[in-house]
């Protein structure tokens, strides 16, 4: 039987769960890369809001309840698209725990996070203010200026059908047997069968036609498509 030593732990490392510390002695600044490209947009951005503060005091009351700020609020919203981050939801979720967009958004560590209810409240006073189109015209002119655009592209092409039938839920016309075997998913074997609008519909929603009239069609390159 082998006996781990003091010394061969130390050297491998501990795996032992070690309580949380209270402090960080590292600020968050420099936890941030220095070569990270969002370094080099985040003087970028903040040049520009500072520019469109006078435009946020007209739209902002001066009385009130604290808002989020908006200059906040339009770093949070450039982070979301520029990492594709399809909901507010998951967009509170990456700010609570990341601490790249903490630092980018202007938050510390330990300020807490926005109801994603009132962040999309928010949001939409910018957009209906036609705040967030001119940042984000602006953004995207400036970037292009110091060429932090990048030049690759993919296109896609295919044929969409709008409907709310699934491919389960298509079924022979003639066909009597009884409910499935289980309703939200049920087990269903097209193997070898050939569907069409004359012999099959969906249960569902009957109105769109057989999904085997509907084929995507080959993606194309000679179109370019613009980020």
């Amino acid at each position: 039987m082998h006996v781990t030593t003091p010394k061969e732990v130390r050297m491998r490392g501990d795996n032992q769960e070690q309580q949380g510390a209270m402090w960080s002695y590292v600020p968050l600044e420099q936890r941030i890369p220095g070569d990270h490209p969002l370094r080099r947009m985040r003087p970028m951005v903040d040049a520009m809001l500072e520019e469109m503060s006078p435009r946020f005091d007209e739209l902002y009351s001066r009385v009130g309840r604290p808002s989020i700020a908006p200059e906040k609020l339009l770093r949070a919203l450039l982070l979301q698209v520029l990492y594709t981050i399809r909901s507010e939801r998951l967009l509170m979720e990456q700010l609570d725990y990341n601490l790249l967009f903490r630092w980018f958004v202007g938050l510390e560590m330990d300020d807490p996070v926005w109801n994603a209810t009132v962040f999309t409240k928010n949001r939409e006073r910018l957009l209906t203010g036609e705040i967030a189109r001119g940042f984000f015209e602006r953004a995207v002119a400036q970037a292009r200026e110091r060429d932090l655009l990048s030049d690759e592209h993919f296109t896609v092409d295919g044929t969409l059908v709008e409907a709310w039938a699934s491919l389960k839920s298509f079924k022979r016309r003639d066909d009597v047997s009884g409910p499935p075997d289980d309703p939200g998913n049920p087990t269903v074997n097209f193997h070898g069968e050939r569907r069409s609008n004359d012999t099959h519909a969906s249960t569902t929603d009957p109105k769109p036609g057989s999904p085997a009239r509907a084929r995507p069609r080959k993606p194309s390159s000679s179109t370019p498509a613009t980020c």
